[in-house]
């Protein structure tokens, strides 16, 4: 595949939770993408376009997923704990290191 490919929210270095994994799982919160949508082999432009619908939807609500209405807030609960227990299956360290 090519560099300028995404690898999908199951192949991302950190499970998903990469600038690309997350407009992946927000577009999945929002409704804009299907929850079996991974994102695997989208290119950087139709992610930045997808980016950009993402913080459309994120705007009445302050970026704050604790904004969310009950049903985008639960599915939100749900697709980011899936994308944490990924990456902490990969290695990842929820604790902040010097290079983040």
């Amino acid at each position: 595949m090519n560099q300028a490919n995404y690898s999908g929210l199951e192949a991302d270095r950190r499970g998903g939770l990469t600038d690309a994994g997350r407009v992946i799982m927000d577009a999945q919160v929002f409704g804009l993408l299907p929850e079996t949508e991974t994102g695997a082999g989208w290119t950087m432009a139709r992610l930045q376009n997808l980016a950009e619908q993402v913080n459309r939807a994120w705007v009445s609500y302050g970026g704050l997923p604790s904004r969310l209405p009950e049903d985008f807030r639960t599915r939100h609960e749900r697709i980011y704990g899936a994308a944490i227990e990924r990456a902490r299956a990969m290695g990842w360290d929820d604790e902040l290191g010097d290079e983040d």
